[in-house]
């Protein structure tokens, strides 16, 4: 291992050491995010996804989320649309109690992913449109994602390339209230190659007239399944 591979996960761990006693002496909480995105051929895609999002660091379960499709690129390696399905397990702390109430979302989902690239900075659009089915009641929901990555080390987005990454999406509903919520994010990241890289990141989430923090850490998996 070089040493500069060994000086960025001592830093890493550094962080998630002071992820964890922040969270154990706050209201923030922690999502461990888990993305793969496995290329079938080099025109079909499949999305996988894992998020365990907790009140504390860990234990405290918040949500469950699990979600996949299938995606067909319109160009090479880009302009990707996908059909998808989300199951969401979500416990919500009654008020004034420490008792959880449980529920259960299947969620159907369509998206278009596009990418685009401006010297250091690398621009992700996605929108998404979901049918939410929640016990007995369906909702619709849109959805809009800017991303951008900008290399720190590197002119590119290249093998052992330490990142700056950051986020907002806004959530919009087919119902009243039409805003849900909006998601603002700041991270680093470390590229380790072209299959993999991880992000270490602190959220802000206003919904309405209230805001939760949350901090992230995220793995990026892009493995080919292709011959």
């Amino acid at each position: 291992m070089s040493i500069k591979k060994y000086k960025f996960i001592l830093i890493c761990l550094s962080i998630i050491s002071t992820i964890h006693c922040s969270a154990q002496k706050s209201e923030i909480g922690n999502w461990f995010i888990y993305f793969g995105n496995q290329a079938l051929t080099k025109k079909i895609n499949w999305h996988n996804e894992i998020q365990y999002r907790n009140y504390n660091f860990a234990g405290d379960l918040q949500q469950l989320l699990l979600r996949t499709g299938v995606g067909y690129n319109l160009s090479e390696n880009n302009n990707n649309l996908l059909l998808g399905y989300g199951y969401i397990l979500s416990e919500q702390y009654q008020k004034n109690s420490d008792r959880k109430t449980e529920s259960k979302e299947h969620r159907i989902f369509q998206q278009f992913i596009t990418r685009q690239n401006f010297g250091r900075f690398y621009l992700q659009h996605r929108y998404r449109i979901e049918e939410r089915f929640i016990n007995d009641d369906i909702s619709y929901r849109f959805r809009y994602f800017l991303a951008l990555n900008i290399p720190i080390n590197k002119k590119t987005m290249v093998e052992n390339t330490i990142y700056l990454s950051t986020y907002n999406e806004i959530f919009i509903n087919g119902q009243s209230p039409v805003f849900d919520r909006n998601r603002l994010y700041g991270g680093l990241g470390y590229n380790i190659n072209k299959n993999f890289k991880f992000e270490l990141g602190y959220m802000s989430q206003m919904i309405e007239s209230s805001q939760r923090s949350q901090f992230q850490i995220i793995l990026f998996n892009n493995l080919s399944l292709s011959k």
